[in-house]
């Protein structure tokens, strides 16, 4: 009877995650994924004009970006987990499998961030800005992705009887917790705290005007607080798990933490304000420059294009998110 009563008021699992549209399975996980890329590109196009950025380089930046991402979240997985896909009895051909779930959020930032850079360096853009106005973005795309682990029914938290409870079917709950029905949902954990941590950012970034990186690292600091938080709920077994007493993205999450607020507090001192200019200062003399009598006007010209942005301090307009 209590079990039943629990069972009224938790969070159900679907009953699948994948929905068979003719020959093609459409699964829960990938449309979660691609849900959060476009959120990103919408976001972060935006916030890139409001910089005055040119519209639609972000849908640009995401053909690298985006794959990067992938392959870099999916090599983290793999590699703090190698022995589900390597070793006697198992298939290293499902390490390519993503739509299973296994995706690390540090190997998808650093790669993807490096797609991002060759991006931004190919359109003759400053990468820190750009890491600057994608910042909401990412944080809310990983709130729509980590719907994908309900579908999946994964990457939950220890049981619990609190009346938010998610429910697992025996299949997929770990070795030992055959008896317990319902768990903490650390997935809509951390989508909350996702969207929390993009509203933050969003609202520092106007308050302070942040530039050089800082409202990326803000981003870094606060989603770390909550994932430090949230894998000290999850019980899923990992290969390099429980590093003194701690599972070994509890200490990634951390040093991130630490180096993310020393980047602010470091970066903030030396580059107050936001960049005068997110493009990358030309190489080489001007056509101008070259013609004769010309480097009197040019030089005035410079002096007040300087003056102007020197004037703007980075004041590029109200961002819309």
């Amino acid at each position: 009877m209590l079990v039943a009563e629990r069972l009224a008021t938790s969070i159900p699992s679907p009953s699948s995650g994948v929905w068979e549209i003719g020959p093609f399975p459409l699964r829960g996980y990938a449309v979660c994924i691609i849900l959060g890329v476009f959120v990103a590109v919408w976001v972060g196009d935006r916030r890139w004009v409001a910089r005055g950025g040119e519209k639609g380089f972000v849908a640009d930046l995401a053909i690298w970006a985006v794959p990067f991402g992938l392959v870099g979240a999916r090599l983290y997985h793999v590699i703090t987990d190698s022995e589900r896909y390597f070793g006697e009895g198992r298939d290293p051909i499902s390490a390519l499998y993503l739509w299973n779930g296994g995706l690390g959020i540090w190997g998808g930032i650093a790669m993807g961030a490096l797609g991002a850079w060759i991006a931004a360096r190919r359109a003759g853009v400053r990468f820190l800005p750009v890491a600057d106005a994608l910042a909401p973005g990412i944080v809310l795309a990983q709130a729509v992705g980590r719907w994908g682990n309900w579908f999946n029914q994964e990457l939950f938290g220890r049981p619990t009887e609190l009346p938010w409870g998610l429910e697992i079917d025996p299949d997929h709950r770990p070795f030992g917790y055959a008896e317990f029905a319902t768990f903490h949902p650390t997935f809509l954990y951390e989508s909350l705290w996702c969207i929390g941590v993009a509203l933050l950012v969003i609202w520092a970034d106007r308050r302070f005007q942040l530039g050089h990186g800082r409202a990326f690292a803000l981003y870094v600091a606060a989603y770390t607080v909550g994932r430090g938080w949230t894998e000290t709920l999850r019980i899923d077994a990992v290969q390099l798990d429980d590093v003194g007493g701690f599972r070994v993205n509890f200490w990634v999450s951390l040093v991130l933490f630490l180096a993310a607020a020393a980047y602010i507090v470091v970066v903030g001192r030396i580059h107050p304000g936001r960049e005068a200019d997110v493009r990358l200062p030309r190489r080489g003399p001007t056509p101008a420059a070259a013609e004769p009598g010309a480097a009197a006007s040019e030089g005035s010209d410079v002096a007040q294009t300087t003056e102007t942005e020197d004037d703007r301090g980075g004041r590029e307009g109200p961002d819309v998110l």
